[in-house]
């Protein structure tokens, strides 16, 4: 099964000449045959964030939203307040297995992620951290294998 993607970058400092995670997760995404209905840059502000994010989830083009970025617990990162009130149902599968797969890699850093997954609007939502490696990680070993497995589910609403 196919899927179509909003990619997010959540940075107030990337752009699309440094954007490696946002790359990376194209390029993960389309290896795997899916398709990358839109990919943008937004600094770290909620309300932008959430905006762009409601957008994707309102299309009907869209299966899921993968961000990259604003997971940590600096001033600025607020992605988990943005995005996780928007979920109707958490997969805390997503975020404890992330978190354990990071501390095989990171060690005891791997505390300091708040990355999440969920389905919001009938559509799949995760939410990484913005290095390249969290972002191989979390697409390679969680999201990429369920993906088709998660969006048929959702299609038999």
């Amino acid at each position: 099964m196919i899927a179509r993607l909003g990619l997010l970058t959540i940075s107030d400092t990337r752009t699309l000449d440094n954007d490696r995670s946002g790359a990376l997760m194209r390029e993960l995404v389309q290896g795997h045959h899916h398709e990358v209905v839109d990919a943008r840059i937004v600094p770290d502000d909620p309300q932008r964030v959430r905006s762009v994010v409601h957008e994707w989830l309102r299309r009907d083009d869209c299966d899921a939203v993968i961000t990259s970025g604003g997971t940590g617990v600096s001033a600025r990162d607020q992605t988990f307040e943005a995005l996780s009130e928007m979920l109707d149902q958490r997969l805390d599968g997503f975020g404890e297995l992330f978190r354990m797969l990071s501390w095989e890699e990171i060690g005891s850093a791997a505390m300091v992620s708040r990355a999440f997954g969920g389905v919001s609007q009938g559509k799949l939502l995760f939410a990484l951290p913005g290095s390249t490696a969290a972002v191989r990680l979390a697409l390679e070993k969680l999201i990429l294998p369920e993906l088709s497995h998660l969006l048929g589910e959702l299609r038999k609403r």
